[in-house]
């Protein structure tokens, strides 16, 4: 019995070190969005302010014209590399996780069912019935996770085709109107 508690205690050390990498790929998805919006909103109002400039330099209506027609072009463009931008962190870091949380289900699942074995192994005479059914709980419980993870992976895959394709439309609708103006 007490080499089941000694794996039991085990499994929960490495779930939680296991949690610990979680988090920290998910900081590290987050640290890459808080830089790109930090240099975005940078240059942004760099070129805000040097629009402003020029925009009071106007000599005239048709250079004034000529000036905000002019910023719409690379907005758009700029506007689209950071949608861009976002998708990939986002992909990327989701991927990371979901790849890294797989493996440490699959992992968790493998050492509890070790664990249960040695307890099934263990277990006093004539407790076959409360041990089976315990196995037939596990059982279906195991069911219930991967149901659930292959549900948040269909989930994650719609969301960023969603994302995708919002971003594509937005793209389009500013090259769109760009070229109209």
């Amino acid at each position: 019995m007490n080499n089941t508690a000694a794996q039991f205690a085990e499994t929960n050390k490495a779930n939680l070190q296991a949690l610990e990498g979680f988090t920290t790929q998910a900081f590290a998805g987050v640290e890459k969005l808080v830089e790109l919006n930090l240099a975005a909103t940078k240059s942004l109002l760099g070129e805000s302010f040097s629009h402003v400039q020029a925009v009071l330099g106007a000599k005239d209506a048709q250079e004034l014209l000529a000036l905000q027609s002019g910023l719409a072009k690379p907005l758009a463009d700029k506007t689209a590399a950071y949608a861009q931008h976002v998708q990939t962190i986002v992909t990327g870091s989701g991927a990371e996780l979901a790849k890294a949380f797989e493996a440490k289900t699959a992992e968790a699942q493998k050492a509890f069912a070790g664990a249960v074995e040695n307890l099934t192994k263990n277990a006093p005479a004539g407790s076959e019935s409360a041990v089976a059914a315990f196995k037939n709980a596990l059982t279906a419980g195991q069911n219930a996770i991967e149901s659930a993870q292959t549900q948040a992976k269909k989930a994650v895959e719609t969301a960023q085709t969603n994302f995708t394709a919002a971003a594509t439309q937005a793209a389009d609708a500013v090259k769109k109107a760009t070229k109209t103006a």
